[in-house]
């Protein structure tokens, strides 16, 4: 009697984290590709109206006072609704990391909603504002809510969560892998087998309604870089890329510190309760805009102006030379992008990012040359320079490599790619600079906890038959952020300090220590892990 009721357990462990998590993450493809794909084809009508205002004001100054009327209005309206919805303060990756990882919560259709509307109005306002970061986040409500509504436990919906967040960013960039690792390296910071089913089969999903959706709208799939030609690399290349990496291995050092040093100050500016401070980066925006529109928005057509088979013309500013043009636009939009995340814009610095390290490399590209550079490497230099720039600021070396490869459809960089990811990777780890999404995050939960009264709690239970802890290593398990199985009482008497590699068994007894507001809401958590399939 007694197996025949372990195997019904086992049956029903099985159809719970696995028949049904595979069902929900479906569910969330269909609504996430559906969302963002929305979002961001609203948000890429945006942009060209925003750039076709901009030109029209700066052929008629007279109109440039009734601008910064505009985006003085606009700051105002931000400001206050980050104020009374902080889970839309900054890109959106930070929130969507701790909901992730179980240490943030919110209502999905507020923030979704909340989100799509404000970053859609601050790319028609001029900002440079990526689609990425909403899109990611919009990603993790849909996995939210497919979770919530089925009324799944708290670790389903962080499974969802982040499948959500690895569909939106897919569909944001048409890049199922790179959206697949960017969850699983940064959000989740876990390849756990779990995070992986559910975030491919989101993907998978999620592309395909995006492709139909546009495809029937009438818009492009693709998201590409296609500008870029690769020929072979010559040996002279390897030392043009690792100096061109070194170079943005540093200034995304200089990034990271200067949106710490921006963050401390415009937490002192409290201005009309704090929306106030947003006055400052839509009025610096606005200012940039007007001298180049290479400045606004995400900066993809930027990105695009600057490869070998572009066929358009490169928009010099008041007739400099191009060198002295992309030295403004770097400038402008790293001094945008420090802005955004130090005030808390509600939009993408993702490709923002991508924007500045590849304007860099095209700078590079212009010395380089002068010093008998082939022209053909300069193609290498841009893509590359902007991914080693990237991966020092977001920390993420496997999403910067990956993300090569698909924006360029191309592999012929392998090697490069690799020499300049690394390089970006290590200078970071000698300066001992972060992740800036994690930084960020750590702030927010910093700032969470001191409001819950959170602090450092000990529980211990047991290990059921069937539950999701049974049979598996310690490190395969979503435990709540932050916290640590200390100690280990196995069934039969034995007690000891467990490792990743511990597998738990049935009838052991963990003691887990973590921060949170209660020893209820750690019981609570746990009941969905090491309880049975039903949660008890």
């Amino acid at each position: 009697m007694r197996k025949k009721s372990n195997i019904k357990k086992r049956l029903m462990a099985v159809r719970e984290y696995g028949v049904n998590l595979v069902l929900l993450s479906i569910l969330t493809g269909l609504f996430s590709g559906a969302v963002v794909t929305l979002y961001n084809i609203v948000t890429g009508i945006g942009e060209e109206l925003s750039v076709e205002l901009y030109t029209l004001i700066a052929g008629n100054p007279a109109f440039i006072p009734l601008l910064f009327l505009g985006l003085a209005a606009g700051a105002f309206v931000i400001g206050t609704a980050t104020r009374l919805i902080p889970m839309i303060r900054g890109s959106g990756v930070p929130q969507v990391e701790g909901a992730a990882r179980g240490v943030l919560h919110f209502k999905w259709y507020v923030v979704m909603c909340s989100m799509f509307a404000a970053s859609v109005a601050c790319v028609f306002m001029g900002l440079p504002a990526g689609s990425e970061g909403p899109s990611l986040e919009i990603g993790g409500c849909a996995g939210d809510a497919v979770g919530s509504t089925l009324k799944r436990s708290l670790m389903v919906r962080r499974l969802q969560i982040a499948a959500g967040s690895s569909a939106g960013l897919a569909a944001a960039f048409n890049a199922p892998v790179t959206g697949l690792v960017f969850a699983m390296e940064e959000a989740f910071r876990s390849f756990s087998a779990q995070v992986f089913t559910c975030s491919a089969v989101s993907v998978l999903v999620s592309l395909t309604v995006r492709n139909l959706m546009r495809s029937a709208m009438g818009f492009t799939v693709s998201f590409t870089f296609t500008t870029f030609e690769f020929a072979p690399m010559e040996p002279m290349g390897y030392l043009y890329t690792a100096i061109a990496a070194l170079c943005a291995a540093l200034l995304g050092v200089a990034f990271y510190h200067l949106m710490l040093l921006c963050r401390s100050g415009f937490k002192k500016i409290t201005f009309f309760k704090g929306a106030g401070k947003y006055i400052i980066p839509f009025f610096v925006a606005g200012a940039f805009g007007l001298i180049s529109v290479y400045a606004m928005g995400g900066g993809h057509e930027f990105i695009q102006s600057l490869g070998s088979g572009y066929s358009g013309e490169f928009k010099t500013i008041f007739g400099i030379s191009v060198a002295a043009t992309l030295a403004v636009v770097v400038l402008f939009r790293f001094i945008s992008t420090i802005l955004a995340v130090g005030c808390g814009m509600p939009y993408g610095i993702f490709v923002p990012v991508l924007a500045t390290g590849a304007g860099l490399g095209a700078l590079l590209c212009v010395g380089f040359e002068s010093a008998g550079m082939n022209a053909d490497m300069c193609d290498y230099i841009i893509i590359i320079t902007m991914a080693a720039y990237f991966t020092t600021v977001v920390r993420a070396p496997i999403t910067g490599l990956v993300m090569i490869f698909e924006f360029t459809g191309q592999f012929e960089n392998l090697l490069p790619a690799l020499l300049g990811v690394g390089i970006g990777f290590i200078i970071g780890e000698l300066f001992r600079t972060r992740s800036v999404f994690e930084k960020c995050l750590e702030l927010i939960v910093k700032d969470e906890n001191v409001r819950l009264g959170a602090e450092r709690r000990k529980v211990s239970m047991e290990v059921e038959e069937g539950s999701y802890a049974d049979g598996r290593a310690i490190r395969s398990v979503l435990w709540p952020a932050g916290g640590v199985v200390e100690e280990v009482h196995t069934s039969s008497g034995g007690r000891f300090v467990p490792d990743g590699k511990t597998v738990l068994h049935a009838g052991d007894k963990i003691t887990f220590a973590c921060v949170a507001a209660s020893e209820e809401d750690v019981k609570n958590y746990l009941g969905d892990i090491v309880g049975g399939p039903d949660g008890k």
